[in-house]
């Protein structure tokens, strides 16, 4: 059966162009389109589709302001399209607060180096999200209260999933899973790692120095989800690293800054990592940790390399946290498409440090997590409900 799509725009050009794109795949149809937001809501409530893309300036009503009338009746995943500029990228926060579950960038080549993989990049992104309903309003919201786990993402090619080098000592990148991985089969069993609720939750008694987190598809919500619930009295300095375009991770530090009882900031090169500080890295480029466990700081390196296709990369910063931290990191694997934390995860489990990876049921998708666990890498399975309780009793009983 083939996944429904509503398109929504007001410019004729870029739903005649997002149909070609769309229709190229046998999986997808799209069954109609709309020129504006009032439009969208009568369409959506009549042709019940699977997706909707929504462009969020348009007339009538603005794309944010449909997002929130279609949520109110039905549960459709919406994929938003915005500009890559920061009133685009604060626009593109409050469509995801209205419950929106995912954006890209509205121009095509900002997303992939060529027209044959910006096409690819959307018709799984449209597919990922058609997996995943939302239960309404997001999570991203301006009080920071946790609503459900629907979420969003990123807006630059690492999200397609493709193939790219494997992580060793002469190269940093990933690999995506094989399609036949996205049937999500549970692992955790029979790998041999463990899942608790809050309530049964113990601490491992660990020390640690440093967490790491890092996520693509769903991660803005999950990341706020999260740290807009941990004490303002959090002993460690947090790296973030999330799968978004370099116009959007500013806004989003300062969004997160302004609800968590924490500081968040857009990482800086040379910024020294203090406790209770969360660096986000800058998209576009790669974060690497350097010095030593006691005056450890941040490098923002620009990456041309044609073997990483993540910019921010989770493989790069979680190696170089291995390297610097040893044994004393706390790592985080959180949903998104592809395999990006799988190789940097595992040179963290050499070296002695833990992996935790969200659960499947909680992801927007299923990938980044999935791997772990295949590689057998997690040392526990965690939803994200659970993630910001758990993390704070982790590190401070050890």
């Amino acid at each position: 059966m083939s996944i429904r799509v509503l398109i929504v725009d007001d410019s004729s050009f870029f739903r005649r162009r997002l149909t070609e794109i769309l229709s190229a795949d046998p999986e997808l149809e799209v069954i109609d389109t709309a020129n504006d937001g009032r439009d969208a809501v009568t369409k959506a409530l009549a042709l019940k589709p699977d997706v909707i893309t929504m462009d969020i300036e348009m007339p009538i009503l603005d794309g944010i302001s449909a997002v929130r009338e279609i949520l109110q009746n039905q549960r459709i995943p919406i994929l938003m399209f915005s500009s890559l500029t920061h009133e685009g990228a604060k626009a593109t926060f409050d469509a995801l607060d209205a419950g929106a579950v995912d954006f890209l960038p509205k121009k095509f080549e900002d997303i992939a180096r060529d027209k044959e993989e910006a096409g690819m990049v959307l018709r799984d992104r449209v597919k990922a999200v058609a997996r995943k309903r939302p239960l309404g309003r997001s999570t991203f919201s301006a009080s920071g209260t946790p609503l459900n786990s629907a979420g969003t993402t990123l807006g630059n090619a690492s999200s397609a999933g493709r193939n790219t080098s494997t992580l060793n000592s002469n190269t940093l990148g990933s690999n995506s899973l094989p399609r036949s991985a996205l049937s999500r089969p549970k692992l955790t069993e029979r790998l041999g790692s463990t899942s608790a609720r809050s309530e049964n939750f113990k601490a491992s008694g660990k020390r640690y120095k440093l967490v790491a987190i890092g996520t693509s598809t769903g991660g803005p919500v999950a990341l706020q989800r999260i740290l807009t619930n941990l004490p303002a009295n959090f002993p460690l300095p947090i790296i973030l690293i999330q799968h978004m375009p370099a116009a959007f991770t500013g806004a989003f530090a300062q969004r997160l800054n302004s609800l968590a009882k924490i500081e968040i900031k857009e990482a800086a090169d040379n910024d020294i990592l203090r406790p209770g500080v969360a660096y986000l890295a800058p998209g576009g480029k790669q974060m690497l940790v350097e010095g030593n466990e006691s005056q450890a700081r941040l490098r923002i390196k620009e990456d041309d390399s044609p073997r990483i296709t993540f910019k921010p990369s989770v493989d790069v910063t979680f190696a170089t946290a291995a390297r610097v931290f040893q044994d004393k990191v706390l790592a985080l694997v959180l949903t998104g498409m592809g395999a990006d934390g799988r190789e940097g995860a595992r040179m963290l489990k050499q070296v002695g440090s833990r992996i935790w990876a969200q659960d499947e049921a909680s992801c927007v998708v299923y990938g980044m997590p999935q791997a772990i666990a295949a590689a057998g890498l997690m040392d526990l399975e965690v939803s994200l409900s659970d993630i910001a309780s758990q993390l704070t009793t982790e590190v401070t009983h050890g």
